[in-house]
């Protein structure tokens, strides 16, 4: 498998945390999102992923992108460690916070959209985050063990860790969220979290680096 990835990237960062935890050896590319205005706008990366962004895989003789898509993939091709659980309503559960997320959470305060914002590119991605914070720590109230749904890393959890560390980015104040925080706590203490964090890239800047 080839991943094609940039070091802060939250989304392909949550698929290098499926690559790890399954197990899974690839070869990294990475593709800049801002160095020569953003190597994902090359006509080459643009045959690859139309959308022009990062993650994009290349396995099994086809290339994939979206994180959730490609995790799903993943999930259905090597089922050990499962990051779905078996349980229909727990399934439900993880899926719903990963949703929340990847949808209702992250492209709020994509690269993208901050371009558009201007000097008030902060305070927006600080309001995006909070707003899904408030939500996101409700419903772990009731669906958390160790982990976002139960004691089982699942799905969410590779959405969760990613999303923290953009907060953490932004400044955003965790205080309010202290069951978000002790979640992500706990998993930052996994290997697969700390092999693919974003200052352990092959691209990670040296002033960045662990």
């Amino acid at each position: 498998p080839i991943l094609y990835s940039y070091f802060r990237s939250s989304c392909s960062w949550r698929v290098r945390i499926a690559l790890a935890l399954k197990g899974i050896p690839y070869d990294l590319v990475p593709v800049n999102l801002v160095k020569d205005g953003g190597q994902q706008f090359s006509a080459e990366f643009k045959a690859l992923n139309p959308m022009q962004q990062v993650p994009a895989l290349k396995i099994d003789g086809i290339t994939l992108s979206q994180s959730l898509a490609i995790i799903n993939y993943l999930e259905e091709t090597h089922p050990n460690p499962r990051l779905l659980p078996q349980d229909p309503k727990k399934r439900a559960q993880v899926r719903m916070i990963a949703d929340h997320i990847v949808s209702g959470i992250q492209p709020l305060q994509n690269l993208s959209v901050l371009k558009q914002m201007g000097e008030k590119k902060t305070e927006w991605a600080q309001n995006c985050i909070a707003s899904g914070f408030q939500a996101l720590e409700q419903i772990l109230q009731h669906t958390a063990g160790c982990y976002c749904v139960g004691d089982e890393v699942s799905m969410a959890d590779l959405c969760l860790v990613p999303q923290v560390a953009n907060a953490e980015r932004f400044k955003v104040d965790m205080s309010p969220y202290p069951t978000i925080t002790r979640i992500n706590k706990a998993l930052l203490e996994l290997e697969a979290f700390k092999i693919s964090h974003p200052s352990r890239q092959p691209d990670t800047p040296a002033e960045l680096r662990a």
